[in-house]
Formats: C-alpha cells, sequence, structure tokens
C-alpha cells in the first residue's frame, strides 16, 4: 500500500490527525529532496480534505490555495474551498469555488448539486436549469463512464482510456461510451480514431446531438471547413438556435475564407449574449482575418473590458503586430500578473506584455515576461525535442532515392498544388501574399490536408513513415486524387492554389509520392531571427517545439538536417526562399517564384499589400503593408539572454 493509499485509508476510518500528521511529513519530506510537482499536489490535497474534517476550517482554505498556486486548475481544490467556505457561512465564496470546479471538471457531480443550491436560493432559474440537466445527465450515466469522465478532465488520460475501453466491450455501441472514448482520443490528439468513434456513434445514434456537436469541433479543429460547414447545417436543421453550432459554423466559414459571414454570425450570437467575452474575442478574430483591423481592436478590448482577467483578450491585441497599449493597459496587465487567475491567461499577459515591453524598448523587462509565458506553455506541452528528431531520423531511413526510383510518377498527375513550407515566423505567410496576387493563384489557409493524410497512416499497423514502402502504389494515385478534391473547396477558380502550412516540410517525401508534379517552396529566414521570433509567439494551437530557446534551437537544426536530406534526394523539387532576400531584392525574388512555378512575372505580385482576401496567420497584418526591414535585426536587442540559441543554430544557414 502506498503512503498516499495508507493516509486516504486513515481519514476513511475517520483517524484524520493521523491522516494529517502523515501528509505533512510526507510533504515536508518532499521539500527537502525538492519536491517532484504531482506527488506535492497530490499529498496537498490530501491534506486539505483531513483538515476540513477535522474542522479547522481557516488552515483547510490556507492549503488549498497554496495547492491552487500550484496547479491553477485542479477542480478538487475548488471543491474543497466551496466546502470550507460552505461551513463558514460565506455562501458566495463557496458558489463562486463550485463553479470554479465545474469548469475545470464539468464531472464533478457533487459541485454541480452544491451550485444548484445556490441557484435556488438565489432564484436564479435559468442556472438552475442548467445545473439541473447536467445533474441529470451525470446521475445517468453508468458508474464506469462517470469514472472515466471523471478521470479524463483530471488529466489521467490513459486511464480513463483503459477504463471507458473496458466498458465498451460489453456495452459494444453504448452512445454515451463512445463519445466519451472519441472525447479521450481527441485530447490525445489521435484525430483519425476519434472521427471513426464519432461517425459510427453518429450513424448508430443520428439524434446524438452532443456527439454531432464534438464532431463539428473535431473537423475544425483538424482544418475540414467544408466538412464542418456540412456537419453544421446539418445540426442546425433541428437546433436552428443552438449557440455551439452557431458559434462552430462560424469558425468553419472563417475557415474557407467567408469572413463576412462569419462576422455575421458571431453579431447574431451577440445580440443574444452581449456580455460573453469569448464571441467578442472570435468576432475580432473574424475582423482581424478580413483585414478590418479598427473593428478588431474594438472587440478584443470589448472582451476584456467585460472579463478583467481574459488574457486571450490582450494577447490579441499584442498579436496584431501593430497595437500600442497604453499606460492603463500596461498597468492592468501587470496587476492581474499578481493575482490567483487561470495559468492559461497568466501566459497570455506574460506574452503580450513581452511585447509592449518590446514596443517601448525596455529589452530586459520584455525578455523577462517573454521566457516567464514560455515556461508555462512548455510546461503544459510536455514536448520532448528527442521525439521530433527521431522523427527526423525516420524519415530519412524510408525516404530514400531508390524508394522515388521505384515509386516514380505513381501519384496523381495534378500540377495545381503550390506548397510553401518551412518554420512558423519565416515569412511564409508574405510568400503566400506575393503569390496569391498573381490571376493564376489562388490564396487558401493554413491548410491541414497532408498533416491529415501523414496521421491516418499513422493509424496503420506499420504505422506512419515505415508504411509508405509497403503500400500498393495505386494508393498514391488515390491519396493525390483525393488531396485535390478534398482542397477545391478552399479554392476560387485559378488554375493553381498555395497550400502554405509551414509543418509539411517534414512530409515533402509523401507529397512527391502523391503529387509529384507539385511546386514545394521552402521559406527560410535567418536562424537567431526565425528561433527568437518563434519564442516571442503565443500559438493558438500547437507548435510547442517553440516554447523554450533550446527546444527552438533543436527543432531548427533538425529542420535543416531535414530539408539537406530532401535536396539530396529529391534534386530540385524544393526551391528555397531566403526571406531576407525577399526583402532586400523583392522583384528578383519574385520573378525566380514565378519561373519555378512555371508562371509568367506580374507586377500585382510585387504589389502584394494591396491584395485584398482573409489572411489568418499572425503576420496578417505586416503582409497588407510594403515591405519593410524593421524586424530582421529585432534579435540583436535581446542578445545578452540568447546565449544557449546561438550554440545551435548560431552559424547555421
Amino acid at each position: 500500500m502506498t503512503l498516499e493509499q495508507q493516509i486516504k485509508q486513515a481519514i476513511s476510518k475517520g483517524q484524520l490527525q493521523d491522516a494529517i500528521n502523515m501528509a505533512e511529513q510526507a510533504i515536508a519530506e518532499l521539500d527537502k529532496q525538492g519536491a517532484e510537482h504531482q506527488q506535492h499536489i497530490a499529498l496537498l490535497y490530501i491534506l486539505a480534505v483531513a483538515t476540513r474534517l477535522s474542522g479547522d476550517l481557516k488552515k483547510a482554505i490556507e492549503i488549498n490555495e497554496s495547492l491552487l498556486a500550484l496547479s491553477d486548475s485542479h477542480a478538487r481544490a475548488h471543491q474543497e474551498l466551496a466546502y470550507a467556505h460552505r461551513a463558514m457561512g460565506d455562501d458566495l465564496q463557496s458558489a463562486s469555488h463550485f463553479y470554479q470546479a465545474t469548469q475545470f471538471n464539468p464531472a464533478l457531480l457533487s459541485s454541480w448539486k452544491g451550485l444548484l443550491q445556490h441557484y435556488q436560493k438565489s432564484h436564479n432559474d435559468q442556472a438552475a436549469d442548467l445545473a439541473t440537466a447536467q445533474i441529470n445527465y451525470l446521475s445517468e450515466l453508468p458508474k464506469q463512464l462517470l469514472h472515466a469522465r471523471d478521470l479524463m478532465h483530471e488529466g489521467q488520460l490513459h486511464q480513463a482510456d483503459q477504463l471507458c475501453r473496458k466498458f465498451l466491450q460489453t456495452h459494444k455501441h453504448h452512445p454515451e461510451g463512445m463519445l466519451l472514448l472519441a472525447e479521450i482520443g481527441i485530447a490525445l490528439k489521435v484525430y483519425a480514431d476519434a472521427e471513426f468513434l464519432l461517425e459510427s456513434c453518429l450513424a448508430l445514434h443520428p439524434e446524438h446531438r452532443a456527439a454531432g456537436i464534438e464532431y463539428l469541433k473535431l473537423l475544425t479543429k483538424m482544418g475540414r471547413f467544408q466538412d464542418a460547414l456540412d456537419c453544421a447545417n446539418n445540426l442546425l436543421v433541428k437546433h436552428p438556435t443552438h449557440p455551439a453550432v452557431l458559434s462552430a459554423k462560424a469558425s468553419a466559414l472563417l475557415g474557407l475564407g467567408e469572413a463576412e459571414q462569419a462576422i455575421e454570425l458571431y453579431q447574431q450570437l451577440l445580440e443574444d449574449s452581449p456580455n460573453q467575452a469569448g464571441l467578442h474575442l472570435l468576432k475580432g478574430h473574424a475582423y482581424k482575418a478580413a483585414g478590418q483591423l479598427e473593428h478588431a481592436v474594438s472587440a478584443y478590448q470589448k472582451a476584456y473590458t467585460i472579463k478583467a482577467d481574459f488574457g486571450d483578450a490582450y494577447w490579441s491585441l499584442a498579436n496584431t503586430k501593430t497595437y500600442s497599449f497604453s499606460d492603463a493597459e500596461l498597468e492592468a496587465m501587470e496587476k492581474q500578473t499578481q493575482q490567483n487567475i487561470h495559468l492559461e491567461d497568466k501566459a497570455h499577459f506574460y506574452f503580450a506584455l513581452g511585447k509592449a515591453l518590446e514596443d517601448k524598448q525596455s529589452f530586459d523587462s520584455s525578455f523577462a515576461y517573454y521566457d516567464k509565458g514560455n515556461a508555462i506553455k512548455r510546461a503544459q506541452s510536455g514536448y520532448q525535442a528527442e521525439q521530433f528528431e527521431q522523427q527526423v531520423r525516420q524519415h530519412k531511413q524510408v525516404f530514400t532515392k531508390a524508394l522515388f526510383n521505384t515509386l516514380n510518377k505513381v501519384g496523381d498527375a495534378a500540377g495545381d498544388p503550390i506548397f510553401i513550407v518551412g518554420l512558423p515566423r519565416s515569412g511564409s505567410t508574405l510568400l503566400e501574399q506575393i503569390l496569391a496576387s498573381h490571376s493564376h493563384i489562388d490564396g487558401t489557409m493554413e491548410l491541414h490536408n497532408i498533416l491529415g493524410l501523414a496521421s491516418r497512416l499513422k493509424g496503420q499497423k506499420n504505422k506512419y513513415p515505415d508504411i509508405v514502402a509497403t503500400l500498393d502504389k495505386d494508393y498514391f494515385q488515390r491519396f493525390g486524387a483525393q488531396y485535390i478534391k478534398d482542397t477545391r473547396a478552399y479554392r476560387a477558380g485559378a488554375p493553381m492554389f498555395i497550400d502554405k502550412m509551414p509543418n509539411n516540410f517534414l512530409h515533402i517525401g509523401l507529397i512527391k509520392l502523391i503529387l509529384p508534379n507539385a511546386k514545394i517552396i521552402d521559406a527560410r529566414r535567418e536562424p537567431m531571427a526565425c528561433c527568437f521570433s518563434n519564442f516571442k509567439q503565443l500559438f493558438a494551437e500547437g507548435q510547442e517545439f517553440t516554447y523554450g530557446l533550446e527546444n527552438i534551437g533543436r527543432y531548427y537544426k533538425a529542420y535543416m538536417d531535414m530539408m539537406a536530406h530532401w535536396n539530396e534526394v529529391l534534386p530540385g523539387f524544393v526551391l528555397h526562399v531566403q526571406h531576407e532576400d525577399v526583402i532586400n531584392n523583392l522583384e528578383e525574388q519574385v520573378a525566380r517564384m514565378l519561373d519555378f512555378c512555371g508562371l509568367p512575372f506580374e507586377q500585382a505580385c510585387v504589389d502584394f499589400h494591396k491584395t485584398k482576401r482573409t489572411i489568418k496567420t499572425p503576420s496578417s497584418e505586416q503582409v497588407r503593408q510594403p515591405i519593410f526591414k524593421d524586424s530582421m535585426q529585432q534579435h540583436l536587442h535581446y542578445d545578452k539572454h540568447l546565449a544557449r540559441l546561438k550554440n545551435l543554430v548560431g552559424k547555421l544557414n
């Protein structure tokens, strides 16, 4: 029996002082050793429970607050605080913590019941109805699924997965079991498996609204915006005013480049719920993508006015790259970082403050904030540089000259796509804007189709990339044709189109096999400038390698290694375009890229900033302006902080 189990057993027997003594001794020992974070948290929680049950409510509150300082999203700590405040007669504080508990873990039935009591006392009938619905839903779940859902929300994904699979062995097509297993798969980023589960669930249970909404969210996450739009429209036939479906439809429309329609939907939603800070944020993103920066700024400001600790609203202002924070906004942000707010919000504030202070040329303070923000995101992501380096080694082993000789021109013959690859913040959006200004080229979005194909192949028995060498040749033509078909929704009728997904550099071999006549342009930037620009950027999702100078440096080295391999085994297939060359000699580089694509020169490509189109990347405002050189040497202001990075990439090019 572990120490934690012994303490829990003492609590269950009512031996509370013994439990408290054991927990305190264990915590003191961990402190001496340099406590393991998760074990410390687990023991603090047990100590808080025992202390509250012993009647020492003030001390229980102190322990829980210490716990939340280490793990601000600990749902059960909020639940414990709610119990303690309720016992002290502070119903408002109790309700607040019950609410926080349900936000972090919607499977906490006791917290929902505590909330319901508060809503009934305060005659908040609408909130009481929502709480009652959730209580009824959780109460009707089989115990195994309730426990698995609880484990999922507590971050114990593999245990939740095992428990859910065990339940489905004896309840094969249980809709809640299938839905939950899909949700766990999404959390584990096993999107292909989750998609199959949700499709199966909806085929067997077409009326299951929650599964339909989860499927819609997954399609959007995978970048399959046309499928997401179709799914949303189907759901709206039966649920025409459902806010989550309408919001997801707006997101799908934005993904398809229909920014104005997305804005209209967000405005419609805000008419019913004007104080939803998140909706104002989403509307701001749509305005920004459409190039309506003034409206975007107003929407972001409205979001933080409604919710003062909404870090994402401040970061979104910083992420316009052109917004200048007032002294009052700076003071408000700095004040929020001193509060007990969610770590996600705190990370947003740190990155926003980093950008604000950089603009004010307070570079040391700016770096300190960037570093704090990166530390939070790095801890959350769990990114391991070794895993990506191993992926690169595997791709080099599989995609050899011999393989390409054996599988010569087996893919679809279409020459429509122009893939722009590289690292984020390497100038890829600028290249996209230049090329999309040509009359023969459609600009699209950051398409997920190649990543989706790689993900599906990973789910195969032999795993990707090894499976590539064992596939029948006709698969490659089918994959290529499917890619052309699936991307048609993003096009406007030009003979060629751009697929700008930087991460596709890893999959150039796969692209060559399925689309041998595609064009690939590698957007490359001076290593220190590129890596530091990534360090400063807080990405909405993915790009976990960017949260730490060493991780970024190692990733850049692996990228250069991968690109050197493609040059060796596929000579001439990739055109490398250096960002600094584009900045210094735009017309020459435009002519070079158009020649590579087999297209005549057009002046509109040089005047790219005049082109009107939806752009969703962080560089959206920068590429709507003429070429400027200000960002080329920004990293030099932080030189004394970048020794680790310089040691890794300083001599690469």
